[in-house]
């Protein structure tokens, strides 16, 4: 059967101001790091993507690597965009990135303009697409020049491959020469993906969040809830079909006893407030606007149910954030850490 979205898809979902840019994004978007490689099957990613398109999640999120094998997450959701998005393309909000490594050789990572400009056109063709709205340089390459790189990212802007640039895992301080280049060069730079959960908080300890605010450039924070480990999945253990045992970027030792125990105090203040400690993360996250969204992964249609749900409650008292704060401690899971420090 044909995939109609529901006509009431936008009545509930909140969109916030991406920076100072006229683009609104979902509180909430859709990330295909996990779960949309040639490792799950069709039906369930066109599933999750359904689900998410007619819960008004109108954001979804790649990369050049993401699947297994790389590539396949893109091949994937342009399959669904042919056969299930098929005229709601001016709809979405699509991006893609480039910066870890796709193909073999010195031009198959990092940030030369070699590797992002041919990167950008190998994505727009395995999405079908002519263009993505939202290009990144996935991580900050030591390597080379900071101009070259953000010249390639507005190459992809002025050649009509992307709309707007964004940059992900960068510090405060590359953030802010990234942000001197791309205002010189007149780019679009509307937007940061750096990771923060309650179990990841190196983004405050940098003051990044509000060196956005401050050169007004948003923010959309990935895994939110650190891999899945804020949620109830992990508190008996570890479940064989978790992420933590598929040998992914998850790892077993990232769930000890002292994070464990941390997550179950946190699922008990999530029960207090009426909410799965998932929906509590997400919400955490969001609390302030300085946040434009949270990146969620799914491997379920009931995951985005459950995320998107978190948008009811948004709002904590100031005794909440000071008992969650004491359980809400980094867990050393920052597994971008050299990308932020650099």
């Amino acid at each position: 059967m044909d995939y109609q979205p529901l006509d009431h898809r936008y009545d509930k979902m909140i969109y916030r101001r991406c920076g100072q840019s006229g683009l609104h994004l979902p509180a909430i978007s859709l990330g295909m790091w996990h779960n949309f490689g040639d490792d799950h099957p069709h039906s369930n990613k066109q599933a999750i993507c359904r689900k998410a398109f007619d819960l008004g999640i109108t954001h979804f999120d790649l990369a050049n690597n993401y699947g297994p094998p790389p590539g396949s997450a893109e091949l994937a959701f342009g399959r669904i965009l042919k056969e299930d998005f098929r005229g709601y393309r001016d709809e979405m909000i699509i991006s893609s990135k480039a910066g870890y490594n796709m193909w073999p050789g010195p031009y198959g990572e990092w940030g030369s303009r070699k590797y992002l400009i041919s990167s950008c056109d190998q994505s727009l063709k395995r999405l079908g697409l002519d263009y993505v709205d939202i290009f990144y340089s996935h991580r900050f390459d030591p390597n080379t020049p900071l101009e070259e790189t953000m010249e390639a990212l507005d190459h992809i802007v002025r050649s009509g491959r992307a709309l707007y640039v964004g940059i992900s895992s960068y510090n405060t301080q590359r953030t802010r020469e990234a942000y001197k280049i791309l205002k010189r060069l007149g780019t679009p730079f509307i937007i940061h993906q750096p990771s923060y959960s309650m179990l990841n908080r190196w983004v405050e300890k940098d003051n990044l969040l509000d060196t956005l605010d401050d050169l007004r450039i948003g923010s959309i924070v990935f895994s939110p809830l650190a891999q899945g480990m804020l949620t109830q999945k992990y508190l008996g253990g570890i479940p064989e079909d978790s992420r933590a045992n598929q040998n992914k970027s998850l790892r077993p030792q990232f769930l000890s006893e002292e994070n464990i125990e941390n997550i179950r105090q946190l699922n008990r203040i999530a029960e207090s407030r009426g909410q799965s400690l998932a929906q509590m993360a997400i919400a955490w996250v969001l609390r302030s606007e300085k946040v434009t969204s949270a990146l969620i992964g799914a491997s379920k249609v009931s995951q985005v149910e459950d995320c998107v749900a978190a948008l009811s409650n948004l709002t904590f008292t100031q005794d909440e954030l000071k008992e969650i704060d004491r359980y809400a401690k980094d867990g050393d899971i920052n597994i971008w850490t050299q990308s932020a420090e650099l």
